[in-house]
Order: structure tokens, then sequence, then C-alpha cells
């Protein structure tokens, strides 16, 4: 899990997790680029509509919270603070 939050890119990961991870990013940093391309990319790295879906709604769920996490200033667990190192 560390190496994933530390750098994705250079995580062993198989085709299909490397795919849905590149989509997070994207649809967390980017959200208006997001188009048909970004689907197609992860059908063919093996992900279904179903998992596609269920992948977009914790991704989005996750960025929602987030933001209202750091728009009410509440602090970080403890144990999260480091989750980049090690």
């Amino acid at each position: 899990m560390h190496a994933i939050v530390r750098d994705w890119r250079a995580a062993e990961l198989d085709e299909a997790d490397r795919a849905l991870c590149a989509y997070a990013e994207k649809l967390t940093l980017q959200p208006t680029t997001m188009d048909a391309t970004d689907i197609q990319q992860l059908r063919a790295a093996g992900w279904d509509d179903t998992a596609i879906h269920d992948a977009t709604q914790v991704i989005g769920f996750f960025n929602y919270i987030n933001r209202v996490a750091e728009g009410l200033g509440v602090e970080r667990e403890h144990f999260i603070e480091n989750w980049g190192e090690g």
C-alpha cells in the first residue's frame, strides 16, 4: 500500500490496477478532461462496466469527503500522516 501511495507509477501493479490508478488520478485532478477514451482504456485493461461504475462511485465519494474534511478543517488521523513513507 505504501508504494502505491508514494508513487503508483513505480509500484508493482498489474495492467488493470495501473489503468484504474491512472483513471482515478485523472478523475481527481482533471475531471473536466474525462472522455470516452478513459472508459475504453479501463475496458481494454479488463474492467467491466459494473466495476467501472463502482470504482467511479468510490473515487467520487473519496474526492467529495476529502473536500468536505479539508473545507471544515478536520484533522487527519495520525496513522494516515505517514502513508507515503516506508
